[in-house]
């Protein structure tokens, strides 16, 4: 098996594309394993400042992998390392 991915969500209160990725993250959970973080960007500036316009942001590994809307497709594929066509 290889190493456990790390994924953080950058999100914030009262959004409702935040509350959707949760739901994404949620349901790429059941078929991979992963540390998962949410992090609420009002408790910094600096990530108020970073993210404020792109939330939700999908952090893997230290990258960002996707903002804005967040689909399971995506998600799933970086954490598997598979295409949903293999």
């Amino acid at each position: 098996m290889g190493r456990l991915h790390s994924v953080k969500l950058y999100t914030r209160k009262n959004c409702p594309l935040c509350e959707q990725a949760e739901l994404v993250i949620d349901m790429v959970q059941e078929d991979c394993l992963f540390q998962y973080e949410a992090i609420d960007i009002e408790t910094s500036d600096d990530l108020t400042e970073r993210f404020g316009l792109m939330i939700p942001v999908i952090e893997v590994d230290g990258e960002i992998l996707q903002y804005g809307q967040v689909d399971y497709v995506t998600l799933s594929e970086k954490l598997s390392g598979k295409t949903l066509n293999d």
